[in-house]
């Protein structure tokens, strides 16, 4: 009896052990960039204790497993990429709503971001859409330095232009997004189906364009600004355009996932993010958007976004799961397929 009544003690203590292994974990899914994700993920283990797995995906490629894992969800929060996808989200029932009581210390166009969504979603950095040009190429081809979109459809570009597909990539959406919305829909297309030709490769990853472009295997990498930022602070001959027509911008967003398995854990994460002491992290890896928490510190170096000419971007028309997929669908029929 009483070696029965040892088991029981020691299961009960395993099951206790366990219980509270499983209550300190955190599965992470994180698409700005590695380092920055790496960052967040072990910074925030060390400020409370919590267990992080870390998985870093494009925005449209994470949106994308968590609609294929909402029947059983395995990621708790979702950090960083376009805001786009993050509404769709939202639209279709796949985050949870929260409100942070950090709230109070964000900008307003954060906390717009949230309440379009239900408060399923909120912004945590914000930056404008645009391109980088590698210096040193451009010069050894004898090519002008492009100032606005339309630059980008002259024959004299053909195979120097890089971007992501709008399928897997938010920074990629985001473009087509911003040409529906600068040019009509009709000229809008036009204008993907005039640069389609010049591309030389569509990407996974949002940043890829510009990371080519500063390893000298790519002219023109169009991207966030921020992203260019990176690449010429870092040393490498790339310089920034604002296009002369203007541009859209992205909210970068968190959401909580919903069904999460960790969710008191997934609710610490969200409120430690929007801190201005996690938001300042940016700073270590070169991220140069600009934060959400309006005591957090804005690079130097990054864009002046009043500088820029913004479109009214329309989050709510764009960010719609309808409207995202139309224009997806519509971008896979009539520009991925045409002959290059």
């Amino acid at each position: 009896m009483t070696s029965f009544k040892a088991m029981l003690s020691a299961s009960a203590v395993a099951l206790m052990t366990t219980g509270a292994a499983q209550a300190d974990k955190l599965t992470f899914y994180c698409s700005a960039q590695e380092d920055w994700c790496q960052l967040m993920a072990n910074s925030f283990q060390d400020a409370t204790g919590i267990d992080v797995a870390m998985t870093r995906k494009s925005s449209g490629e994470t949106f994308a497993q968590i609609k294929a894992e909402s029947s059983n969800p395995k990621g708790d929060v979702w950090w960083g990429g376009t805001g786009d996808p993050h509404l769709q989200a939202a639209e279709e029932g796949l985050t949870a709503e929260y409100v942070s009581p950090m709230r109070d210390q964000l900008h307003p166009w954060a906390i717009a971001q949230a309440e379009s969504a239900g408060n399923k979603t909120i912004g945590i950095y914000s930056g404008a859409l645009g391109y980088g040009f590698n210096t040193d190429l451009l010069a050894a081809n004898n090519l002008p330095e492009p100032t606005s979109w339309e630059d980008l459809t002259k024959p004299e570009y053909k195979g120097h232009v890089q971007m992501a597909n709008p399928n897997s990539s938010g920074t990629a959406y985001t473009t087509l997004a911003t040409m529906m919305q600068l040019f009509g829909e009709e000229d809008g297309f036009d204008f993907m189906k005039k640069l389609h030709v010049n591309i030389n490769q569509y990407t996974k990853s949002g940043s890829a364009p510009i990371k080519a472009a500063g390893r000298g295997e790519n002219t023109i990498g169009i991207v966030f600004m921020h992203d260019a930022v990176k690449q010429a602070v870092s040393g490498f001959p790339v310089k920034v355009v604002a296009p002369a027509e203007g541009t859209g911008y992205e909210i970068g967003s968190m959401s909580i996932i919903d069904g999460a398995r960790n969710m008191d854990e997934a609710k610490k994460f969200y409120d430690w993010a929007l801190s201005a002491e996690a938001q300042n992290l940016a700073l270590q890896v070169n991220a140069f958007q600009v934060p959400s928490n309006m005591g957090a510190e804005t690079s130097e170096s990054a864009p002046d976004m009043s500088s820029i000419k913004l479109i009214d971007y329309d989050f709510k028309k764009y960010g719609s799961s309808d409207e995202r997929k139309r224009l997806l669908k519509k971008w896979d029929d009539e520009v991925s397929v045409l002959p290059q």
